[in-house]
């Protein structure tokens, strides 16, 4: 269902109301609450980890057929498995955690399937979530680029 906003036109020459669909619920609509090649391309894009020096620098990221091997030489299948998600979520975790709390790329696996098949979860949580960490970050999204 998109969303849409309402204008009123308070002109003498037009009494008419014009509406504009928001490029977000366009996105949505074609998608749901989840990534898709390009926005996930994009959000991961924006990823940083720590170097050793301290310092923050871009991740390497992970494509989806590494990710679906992953998944498959460690024997983890993913119920919920949507779009995208996954390689947001694989990569967010290399970005994060990877040889820190999660040591290694079994357990990177089971983190994806943990965070994707989460019982007490809800649809689109890794699409939600990062939404809104943009929008507390004030990084733009140009929905319409992405739909």
């Amino acid at each position: 269902m998109s969303k849409i906003v309402h204008k009123m036109d308070t002109t003498k020459e037009s009494k008419k109301m014009s509406y504009r669909v928001d490029p977000k619920s366009i996105y949505v609509e074609k998608n749901g609450w989840h990534f898709n090649k390009k926005l996930c391309d994009f959000a991961v894009s924006k990823m940083e980890m720590l170097a050793p020096d301290g310092s923050k620098t871009k991740i390497v990221p992970y494509t989806k057929e590494q990710i679906e091997e992953l998944l498959r030489l460690n024997r983890v299948s993913i119920n919920n498995l949507k779009g995208f998600d996954h390689v947001f979520v694989a990569n967010m975790c290399k970005a994060d955690y990877l040889h820190s709390s999660i040591q290694n790329e079994a357990q990177l696996a089971l983190y994806i399937k943990d965070v994707l098949d989460d019982p007490d979860g809800y649809d689109g949580i890794s699409f939600v979530r990062w939404c809104a960490d943009m929008e507390h970050t004030g990084v733009y999204i140009d929905w319409e680029s992405f739909a």
